[in-house]
């Protein structure tokens, strides 16, 4: 067992705003709050760890140098409000709708939880002690499948999916919500953030 906690992080609507297939640093847009709330988690000891399905690439629509130049951007960007991401891992496969290599079962696809089984290995992280952030049902599995908690947000595609999201599992209006819950003191959560979990999603 891993000695280190981490936060995994879903991008495309957790962190940065969702566009469908991002390809192009320009349309790169941070969710209000979160280089913010991602600065917290660095300060609070955790490892931040992006863990992100890019089907997108195994389709055609862009390649792996595109997605990397995004991560740069990324990257770069967060500096400047003093936060940073520990490692990113990225599942190019799909096993119906990709093309060459990149056609397959794999076990990298979230539900499935090979990329966080994989940064548990590179990185020596615990589990157990760690969370799966992600607006998308396949996140909160990915992090149960990897025995994380699992949080989702209910930013980018997350106000359709907190429905289907198991008994037991929190939803907080965005990023930086679910960060205060998570550096709560004594783990306990505020009213106003128990209220907000609860409230049913604008639209």
């Amino acid at each position: 067992m891993g000695k280190k906690k981490a936060i995994f992080l879903d991008r495309d609507g957790t962190i940065n705003v969702e566009v469908q297939y991002l390809c192009d640093v320009k349309d790169f847009q941070f969710i209000p709050g979160v280089p913010y709330a991602l600065k917290r988690l660095k300060d609070a000891g955790y490892l931040l760890v992006v863990v992100t399905n890019q089907s997108g690439i195994g389709r055609g629509y862009y390649d792996e140098a595109a997605l990397h130049a995004i991560h740069d951007h990324m990257h770069a960007d967060l500096a400047i409000y003093g936060a940073s991401i520990d490692a990113c891992y990225f599942c190019p496969h799909h096993p119906e709708h990709a093309t060459g290599d990149y056609l397959k079962e794999c076990s990298c696809r979230k539900p499935l939880p090979g990329m966080l089984q994989q940064a548990a290995l590179d990185l020596d992280i615990d589990l157990s002690a760690s969370y799966m952030i992600g607006d998308k049902l396949a996140d909160v599995e990915a992090g149960i499948n990897a025995g994380c908690t699992p949080i989702m947000v209910l930013t980018g595609y997350g106000s359709a999916h907190v429905v289907d999201i198991p008994e037991g599992v929190k939803a907080y209006p965005d990023l930086l919500l679910a960060v205060d819950a998570i550096l709560a003191p004594d783990g306990k959560e505020s009213e106003q953030l128990s209220e907000e979990r609860t409230a049913p999603p604008n639209d």
